[in-house]
């Protein structure tokens, strides 16, 4: 694993051992990035469930001002403060070793919109999902901001999150690549 593109492109990013997480490939997260944008101007990036923070930190690589990441697995964390460190971004970065559902709860508390969401659970924990309706009923995603959700197969994700409707659609062997924009932000085809 590695930083893909921006000002830390080509750094190597440690991986955690076992099988407790899928880290997104650089394969997919170059994809991800081709879909949402290549390049950021700011904004804050939501990395629910960091793992070992590979999109967190290719959104502050490619242009994110700050990064709040979340992970509750405590080998996983470690990796996670070891990747921060090694790219040279604790001051652009908030880490919580939490559980998700609690984190957002408090994240409601705060005074913080995010631009970029991601939102990559253990994929047999479909319930997770529901988090993104709560920070969109919360006020918490900008209204130009992008909701990511990685899946599997199996996982039937709604067509909107309230204004956030789901734009585009990848598959990478089991796993779906889910991107939603506000509704105004989303073109509809003319007939």
């Amino acid at each position: 694993m590695r930083v893909v593109a921006g000002e830390r492109k080509g750094m190597p990013l440690k991986a955690i051992a076992g099988n407790t997480t899928r880290p997104t490939t650089d394969k997919v997260k170059e994809s991800i990035f081709n879909i949402i944008g290549p390049f950021f101007d700011g904004g804050i990036a939501l990395d629910l469930f960091a793992g070992s923070g590979g999109l967190g930190i290719e959104s502050l690589s490619r242009g994110a001002e700050h990064a709040v990441f979340i992970e509750k697995d405590a080998k996983a964390f470690q990796v996670l403060q070891e990747n921060i460190k090694k790219c040279r971004y604790e001051d652009y970065s908030e880490l919580f070793r939490i559980d998700a559902k609690r984190a957002v709860k408090a994240l409601l508390k705060r005074d913080i919109t995010f631009k970029l969401v991601f939102l990559d659970p253990p994929y047999h924990h479909q319930e997770y999902y529901d988090l993104v309706q709560v920070l969109v009923d919360n006020n918490k995603i900008q209204h130009d901001g992008i909701i990511l959700c990685e899946h599997a197969k199996e996982v039937e994700l709604p067509q909107s999150f309230g204004d956030f409707v789901l734009k585009r659609q990848e598959t990478y062997g089991g796993t779906i690549i889910s991107v939603y924009l506000h509704s105004v932000d989303v073109q509809t085809p003319t007939e």
